[in-house]
């Protein structure tokens, strides 16, 4: 590797020209193409249809012949990529113009900022360029000590302290040779520190042959005991797995872990010297420097040393970033498979369901809602401790199921739920053979949350909100879909460390995903709620709320094109949507298909000619 130089002198380039946005795009698109695995046209074609208002559900159904049949997943991978590298470009441009300005930005400089592929390479290149608080490096260079640090670098035949007695300063308070030294060390530290090829390999052999060391704090091993695990732990970055990482962040954070990334476990000397000896040499030869006993060798190689020290400070935060990005994502990842998961459940469908809200010394709260979901009946039993109205509760139940001829049961999943599911065991034992009833437990994450929320307010504002939460329950097993997407995606409870991770990436991400699952099943229009319509491709609150207006004063509607009465949904607003909301029984068959309006000729055709 060479010799880092001291910043360039040669003539600046000129202010850089703003990139051409074709050859720019051209670039991100083939960046894209490589990494998913397809043409660089289809790319092309999914981000001007996304550039144009189109969604993603609407563009995997709707323009498959456009992009070559691009599916959800690879277009919500195409999103994400796209974010990043045009975020990636503007960036650059202002590295460029930042050294432009600087009057540092020569034509070497510029296309190695051109081929920066990574965020993290852009800056590696900028570090030496950045605005920054005066350095020890910067003083020393004022104090005119610059030329010794360049001497002693380029002959180690030199005597130090001999060398160093030419470069004395009253003025810049350079008075002996030892504070000359110490300026023209700090000026070599930093030029090796600030070394972007060099960084870049160090990074990647500490991500790969480090290690992240945790111990536990003096004093914290009782109050600290969930993370026992990690009370004397080392493993090498790249092999963590994410759950581990957000689990050692969240120890440090409550107080509990130190942690730290070294060469090395420095539980173990020998191997700990070797490993930072081996990078310690590595910042040597990037220097050029090599201990072969001539009198500036030493002063030398102990100015590396400390070169690496001031790197691994730098890579220790890059890499902490890298484990927590790595972690976050493969979480967020695995949150919304789960979540997807839960949302396509099989539904129960249209059956009347009694939905038992588990609870002890509250009682168990008790919702009939009918095969529409409308809620017929309400109440609260107490069959457990310390009430023990078992009998009672059960007769309650029974004329219930009797009255509103109930054929399903599903039971929270919360505290009490075993003694409830004994309950609803014994309420199936005593209706047979007369009713045949089904029991099935159900999660009950969010219904809590939904119970205070406004949107249950409006639905069910009659309701002591200790009921609805019965009422969730019950609707989560006639239709999974339409009752989770009323509440917050991070409520639902199928997420690991979901606290831990960066807010705005994981509701993006969830929103992503129950979006897909929306329209992959597809909405009736004329039953739907807001929260339901407010996730079709294209609607949104704002318009979810003008249909079910208009809904209610017009009554169902009767064809898709009478959407377009809607007060705000306009054109491209029905281009997005109409595939996805369903009319049943209405004037036009195809309304009930997930056909778009746009293809009935098409569809037509093929029907006529299929006879």
């Amino acid at each position: 590797m060479p010799r880092p130089a001291a910043p360039a002198e040669s003539p600046a380039a000129a202010s850089p020209a703003a990139p051409d946005p074709e050859k720019l795009a051209a670039r991100i698109h083939a960046q894209i193409a490589e990494e998913l695995g397809v043409k660089p046209w289809q790319i092309k074609a999914a981000v001007e249809l996304l550039d144009g208002g189109s969604t993603v559900p609407f563009i995997a159904r709707y323009r498959k012949e456009v992009t070559g049949t691009l599916d959800d997943a690879q277009l919500r991978e195409l999103e994400e990529r796209l974010r990043y590298l045009r975020e990636l470009e503007d960036r650059r441009l202002s590295v460029l113009e930042s050294i432009a300005q600087q009057g540092k930005l020569t034509a070497e400089l510029e296309a190695s900022i051109n081929a920066a592929d990574t965020k993290a390479r852009l800056e590696d290149i900028y570090l030496p360029y950045k605005s920054k608080r005066r350095t020890k490096a910067q003083i020393a260079r004022e104090a005119g000590l610059e030329p010794l640090a360049d001497a002693l670098l380029a002959d180690p035949g030199l005597d130090p302290e001999a060398a160093a007695g030419g470069y004395l300063n009253a003025e810049h308070s350079i008075n002996d040779a030892a504070e000359a030294l110490a300026g023209a060390r700090a000026i070599l530290v930093e030029r090796i520190s600030q070394d972007a090829d060099l960084v870049s390999e160090l990074r990647e052999r500490l991500w790969s042959q480090g290690r992240v060391r945790a111990q536990v704090k003096e004093g914290m091993e009782t109050e600290g005991h969930k993370f026992a695990d990690y009370f004397d732990f080392a493993q090498v970055p790249s092999g963590l797995p994410s759950h581990r990482v957000l689990a050692l962040l969240r120890g440090e954070k409550e107080g509990v872990l130190e942690l730290s990334i070294a060469e090395a476990n420095a539980a173990e000397p020998e191997e700990f010297a070797a490993a930072r000896s081996r990078y310690e040499g590595s910042v040597a030869r990037a220097l050029g420097v090599a201990d072969r006993g001539r009198p500036a060798d030493k002063w030398l190689m102990q100015t590396a040393q400390l070169g690496w020290r001031r790197i691994l400070v730098k890579l220790a935060i890059d890499l902490r970033v890298r484990l927590f990005t790595e972690a976050e994502d493969e979480s967020v990842r695995v949150f919304a498979a789960n979540l997807r998961d839960v949302l396509l459940a099989a539904p129960a469908g249209n059956r009347s369901t009694l939905g038992l809200d588990p609870g002890l010394r509250t009682g168990v709260k008790v919702a009939v809602v009918n095969g529409t979901g409308k809620v017929v009946a309400t109440s609260t039993v107490y069959p457990h401790a310390p009430a023990k109205k078992w009998d009672e509760s059960l007769a309650v139940l029974a004329r219930l199921c009797e009255q509103h001829q109930v054929e399903l049961v599903a039971i929270g999943n919360g505290t009490a739920s075993r003694e409830t599911d004994k309950l609803a065991t014994e309420l199936i034992r005593l209706m047979s053979p007369k009713q045949k009833l089904q029991k099935l437990v159900v999660s009950e994450a969010g219904a809590s949350v939904y119970s205070a929320s406004a949107l249950a307010s409006a639905e069910l504002p009659d309701l002591d909100v200790s009921l609805r939460g019965a009422v969730s329950i019950a609707r989560r097993l006639q239709d999974p879909l339409a009752e989770l997407v009323k509440i917050d995606p991070k409520s639902i409870g199928v997420g690991q460390y979901q606290h831990d991770v960066t807010a705005s990436k994981l509701e993006r991400s969830l929103d992503a995903v129950v979006e897909d699952c929306v329209n992959a099943v597809g909405v009736d229009v004329n039953t739907a709620s807001p929260s339901l319509l407010a996730r079709v491709a294209g609607v949104g609150p704002l318009l979810s709320e003008n249909i079910v207006s208009y809904r209610n004063e017009n009554g169902p509607f009767g064809k898709r094109s009478d959407l377009k009465k809607v007060p705000r949904l306009g054109a491209k607003a029905f281009e997005q949507c109409a595939g996805f909301l369903r009319i049943t029984g209405g004037a036009e068959p195809l309304d009930s298909s997930s056909v778009h309006p746009e293809a009935y000729g098409v569809a037509r055709k093929v029907l006529a000619a299929a006879g």
